[in-house]
């Protein structure tokens, strides 16, 4: 009798047990982030779905030529940390995905079929004269989904970037970019999800909008949405609604001019004991730096609302979530450049670039991202030197100093000494100090690290 009732005490624990309780994460904007395994999240145009205590996260994981390779899973309690679980459609999948492009992968869960559906965007691999809207389903949220095909919806659209909503009533919605991403159509779907059942509105007929984001706030709806501009970023406008059938207000910009170097992938709500915040999830392309998909670094961003029918977003290094209180915040940052006394000039990541292992030279100061750093303060009085445009760290190498993705060696972390008005930085890594090489006074000459001796070259002022 005794061991009958601890057995079904064990029983109740394996039926109840579900992931640990999730402690606050802060997470880095503008990189790429890793999975449990140390390798690259590959989500790029993804969506996030909830199930039980964990967010899983679907995306595009590309060939190295752009072309499909698999759509991903990932699963997290905390949102930073994601545990790879299956490529979910592969090329094995149907004879259309062995030469395909598929972009924009959203998982939606029926209720009363039980299944996973996922939508998204299939082309044929060689240009984008498709525009297909396509359809996967799946018994189990991580599993294998099962390829249904790919159609234009009602016979008659084009259908290009896409997103899904599953609105308070259990409707499911399906909004896409048509006629050339000219116009962003709202469809609603069929009972199972998986199928068009009418064309809801066509709001902004002519606008050129793509990469359509659809949540819901209250009872106020918001599409988040950017330009058509390909792989480069651009000003992200949005407009809300208290129907989806509208009628809707016009597109009103939101955040800086290119969304903080980004592009909308989705909006996710976050739930918890304290409320709703909702996470604006941005992809960074790799294709408009001089990479590709995979390459493509993450922007998360809250998003804010000074009233119930407008938003607004701003960039912040880092942000902390604490998926348990449904909170999010951003930390601030100032950003400041470096300005060598001899010559006058700032330090400078060239053209901009976005790639790591630049070697940072010196160019007149002329206030872009690309000379702004953020003085990170690290453990023992040290300072990381973050870059406002590439999100990469000053990294101190042998014969040159690179931006390199922020790891917390040594290399990346600099004393600052403050004399006469000027600052001079020493790598904690060598004890040599940023120099810029050979006192030269001309653009694109390089920084390096040379032994302390209080030269001119050696010595910066730090400005906002």
């Amino acid at each position: 009798m005794i061991l009958f009732a601890l057995c079904l005490a064990f029983a109740g624990a394996l039926t109840t047990a579900g992931p640990a309780r999730a402690a606050a994460q802060t997470l880095t904007n503008g990189t790429q982030f890793t999975d449990t395994s140390g390798n690259g999240v590959h989500a790029h145009g993804g969506g996030v779905i909830k199930v039980g205590g964990y967010y899983y996260w679907f995306g595009e994981d590309r060939n190295a030529d752009n072309t499909f390779k698999y759509v991903d899973a990932y699963r997290s309690t905390d949102l930073k940390n994601w545990e790879f679980r299956s490529h979910v459609l592969t090329q094995a999948g149907a004879s259309e995905l062995a030469s395909a492009n598929i972009e924009r992968p959203k998982v939606m869960y029926n209720a009363s079929t039980g299944k996973f559906v996922m939508w998204m965007h299939k082309e044929n691999g060689t240009d984008y004269s498709e525009a297909r809207a396509a359809v996967a389903v799946s018994d189990t949220v991580d599993g294998t989904y099962t390829w249904q095909g790919s159609f234009q919806p009602l016979g008659q659209y084009m259908s290009r970037d896409i997103t899904v909503f599953v609105d308070t009533d259990g409707t499911g919605y399906m909004v896409s970019a048509a006629r050339e991403n000219y116009d962003l159509q709202i469809y609603r779907l069929t009972a199972d999800y998986t199928g068009i059942d009418s064309l809801v509105a066509d709001p902004w007929h002519g606008g050129h909008r793509e990469a359509p984001a659809l949540f819901k706030r209250g009872g106020v709806y918001f599409m988040l949405t950017s330009g058509a501009t390909g792989w480069n970023p651009n000003q992200q406008q949005y407009a809300t609604a208290t129907s989806l059938a509208g009628p809707w207000t016009a597109m009103t910009n939101v955040g800086d001019s290119t969304a903080y170097g980004s592009q909308t992938a989705y909006v996710l709500p976050v739930q918890g004991t304290s409320g709703t915040s909702y996470l604006y999830l941005g992809d960074r392309w790799g294709n408009s730096f001089g990479g590709s998909v995979n390459d493509s670094r993450y922007v998360w961003l809250p998003l804010t609302f000074p009233t119930s029918t407008s938003l607004s977003m701003s960039w912040y290094p880092e942000v902390t979530v604490d998926t348990v209180a449904g909170t999010i915040s951003g930390t601030s940052a100032t950003y400041e450049t470096l300005t060598a006394r001899h010559s006058a000039k700032c330090a400078d990541v060239p053209s901009q670039s976005l790639l790591t292992g630049v070697a940072l030279t010196q160019y007149t100061c002329n206030g872009g991202n690309n000379q702004k750093f953020w003085f990170k303060s690290v453990a023992g009085g040290y300072y990381e030197l973050m870059g406002r445009g590439s999100s990469l760290c000053l990294t101190e190498n042998v014969t040159a100093v690179t931006q390199e993705n922020c790891t917390a060696a040594t290399s990346q972390q600099w004393s600052l000494t403050t004399s006469g008005g000027y600052v001079s930085l020493k790598s904690r890594a060598s004890g040599e100090c940023l120099d810029v090489s050979g006192a030269s006074t001309a653009n694109s000459a390089a920084l390096i690290t040379y032994t302390c001796n209080g030269g001119t070259n050696q010595q910066w002022t730090r400005g906002t």
